[in-house]
């Protein structure tokens, strides 16, 4: 059985703010922490899948640079998918038709939800993001693609906000929480040696589960409208062909597939760093 695996840190044991967890550039004054944290929280995943069946598993590193994890400190056996490349599948990156099932570890709510630590939809310019007219985060898009090659999402952890998206996202899916937020960047933690077992349990779990779950497929043709919290970002994004305004925040379109609904959707975010580098 192989077993996919997309891992993001916002929704890992033990971190609440972006200080501790964007980037390996100065700012992030506890990234060594949440290098450890991410490591633990993946680790209990690889054991409970392997523990239900998972002959193979590979994990997509999915935060920032993509460059988090450490290959060495994985369980033994385990693949990484590391860094930035050319592929256009974002956060699940290395995933086809050949997986059985894949789990999103550590990921975080949607934009705007209350209670989740450090809420954002891919970048902090997103105010909402819409698919088929239904507010969407990075659950659903990755959700989305691992359904288009058939494969269910058995298991998310996040914090308790994430994991209440996670739930209404997808029917049947097994959830561990590793945290309660109360406030953006504020939550009652819990141990890793409460989150470890968790994780464990739920990885397992929803390995048991897979036949009752079933791939996201959105409907085709796939619509998508992005609003920004700045009208410089939605300028630069108005400049992609396909793409219409739809007022001063917001832009839209109308694409044949999922595919490429997601596609643009990642293209769009690259585009509106550039409206916010305007202003200078």
């Amino acid at each position: 059985m192989k077993v996919y695996i997309s891992a993001d840190i916002e929704g890992i044991t033990g971190l609440v703010s972006w200080s501790q967890c964007s980037r390996p550039d100065g700012k992030s004054f506890d990234y060594a922490f949440a290098r450890r944290m991410i490591t633990h929280d993946v680790n209990a995943a690889i054991r409970g899948a392997r523990e239900a069946g998972a002959t193979q598993v590979v994990v997509k590193d999915s935060h920032g640079n993509s460059k988090n994890l450490l290959i060495e400190d994985l369980e033994p056996g385990t693949e990484l998918i590391s860094g930035h490349g050319n592929g256009i599948d974002g956060m699940m990156m290395g995933i086809d038709s050949t997986f059985d099932a894949a789990m999103l570890v550590g990921y975080h709510a949607m934009a705007g939800t209350l209670g989740g630590i450090m809420e954002h939809t891919i970048t902090g310019g997103v105010h909402r993001l819409f698919v088929n007219g239904i507010e969407t985060g990075e659950m659903g898009l990755a959700a989305g693609v691992a359904g288009r090659y058939g494969v269910p999402i058995v298991t998310i952890t996040s914090d308790s906000a994430g994991c209440r998206e996670a739930e209404a996202l997808i029917p049947g899916v097994i959830t561990a929480s590793t945290k309660e937020g109360f406030g953006r960047y504020m939550g009652r933690l819990l141990h890793p040696s409460e989150t470890g077992p968790a994780i464990e349990k739920a990885a397992h779990d929803g390995i048991l589960n897979l036949a009752a779950i079933k791939p996201k497929a959105y409907d085709e043709p796939t619509h998508i409208r992005v609003e920004f919290n700045r009208a410089e970002e939605a300028d630069q994004c108005a400049r992609l062909i396909s793409i219409s305004r739809a007022n001063g925040y917001s832009v839209e379109g109308t694409y044949p597939t999922y595919k490429d609904a997601h596609q643009v959707t990642w293209n769009l975010m690259a585009m509106s760093f550039i409206g916010i580098d305007a202003q200078h």
